[in-house]
This record gives structure tokens, sequence and C-alpha cells, in this order.
């Protein structure tokens, strides 16, 4: 569509009258929505903002990280075969180096126990080259290949990355998800969003449910989505 205020609350919207595996992508969005209530922005017509919508049989409640570990690693795949080598920061963002290519929301509905529809918003910076001082640590496929991509033949290429097959095993998309953390098994530094305390800690391990598994001088720290912030 050339217009929308956000793909993800158009699907939303119609969520009874689109079909499982339906995509929405959109030129330009007025009210582009991230995580944490943040607003997407995005240079209209310069990127690919678009949301796909899951509507699986059998996945239970208690294992729909198993949408992120997809959505991410298919992300980060895809442009691995673009030649932009990408890791995936806790929980669903993407970074090429320390800078940000692309965001995810994914937004769940459950009935009796199960996921009923799962709506996966995607943004990926395309040929954007200047970004609001207000992004912080921004990129695109553009700057960092010199290539310009069309949308529409790029959006085609990368849904053929999501193999939603692949929900029916959890355990082995989570290893996949795991081997392209970002900055797995290196000493960084964090922010405490709860206490505010700055400390040195070595990302170990995401749990099934999402958490966060930190090693520190203290010892073992498990961290909820947004309980942590990434100092860069």
């Amino acid at each position: 569509m050339d217009e929308l205020d956000s793909t993800n609350s158009e699907l939303l919207r119609h969520i009874q009258s689109y079909d499982n595996l339906s995509v929405i992508a959109a030129r330009r969005q007025t009210q582009g929505r991230g995580q944490r209530g943040n607003k997407w922005l995005s240079e209209p017509g310069a990127n690919l903002t678009f949301s796909i919508l899951l509507k699986p049989d059998v996945l239970e409640a208690k294992d729909f990280m198993s949408i992120t570990f997809l959505a991410a690693s298919a992300v980060r795949d895809f442009l691995a075969d673009e030649g932009i080598p990408a890791q995936v920061k806790w929980p669903n963002d993407i970074y090429a180096g320390k800078r940000k290519i692309c965001g995810m929301l994914i937004e769940n509905g459950l009935e009796g126990g199960r996921i009923a529809h799962s709506v996966i918003g995607i943004g990926i910076n395309l040929n954007q080259t200047c970004f609001p001082e207000s992004i912080p640590n921004p990129t695109s496929m553009n700057l960092l290949t010199g290539r310009e991509f069309d949308p529409q033949q790029t959006l085609e290429k990368l849904l053929s990355y999501f193999d939603t097959g692949a929900l029916a095993h959890a355990e082995e998309l989570r290893s996949r998800y795991l081997h392209g953390l970002f900055q797995k098994d290196v000493p960084r530094q964090y922010r405490d969003v709860v206490s505010g305390e700055e400390f040195t800690g070595t990302i170990r391990d995401v749990e099934p449910g999402g958490r966060l598994v930190m090693e520190t001088a203290q010892g073992t720290r498990l961290f909820s989505f947004k309980e942590l912030s990434y100092i860069l």
C-alpha cells in the first residue's frame, strides 16, 4: 500500500479477514510503532516496512518466543546472503556491527492457552542514508553495500527465508537464534533499567521463555524484556 498508519495495526484491525501468511507492506507509515511504545521513523519509499500474519495451528502460548526466534533468524540469514554480517540484539533487533539495521514489533493474540494469531512487524533500512539525530546508531543496506535495493523485490526475497514449519521445532529454533546473538560470550557494559546500576556482564543464553541469562561478577542474573539496556 502507498500509505498506512501502521502495517501491524492494519492487520490487527482485520485479523479475521486475512488468511494465514498474509503480508502487508507500506511505502509510508504515518504511525509506525516500535518496541517499548517507540515510534518507528522511516523515510517514505526508502525502506521496507511490512507485517506478516501467522495463524499457527498448534503453537502453545508458552512457546511464544519461537516466533521471535524464527523472525530474527530469518532476517539475519537474509542479510548475510546479501553480504551484510548481522547479529540479533536481544530480543529482536538486528544489528550490523554496533549499528541497528532492522527492528521488529511482534504482537500475539491468545486463545485457550494457544497462540491464535501473531502479527510480525518488521522495518528494515534499505536505501536511507540520512537519519534523524533522535535515532541512535542507525545504518542501512545501502550504506553497508553501496547498492540500491528495490523494496518489493527485497520483500519477496526476504519472505523466502521464513520457514514457518520450523515453529514445530522450538529448541532447534532457539539454538539457531543463539548462534548469532549480539555480544554473546563477550564481557560488555550494561545498565539495569530497574535499579539504574551499570555493570559488566557476559550474555550466556536466552531461556525458552525469553529471559536473558547474564553472567556477572556477582553471579548469574536473569533479565526480562525492558529490564536491561545495552551501553554501546
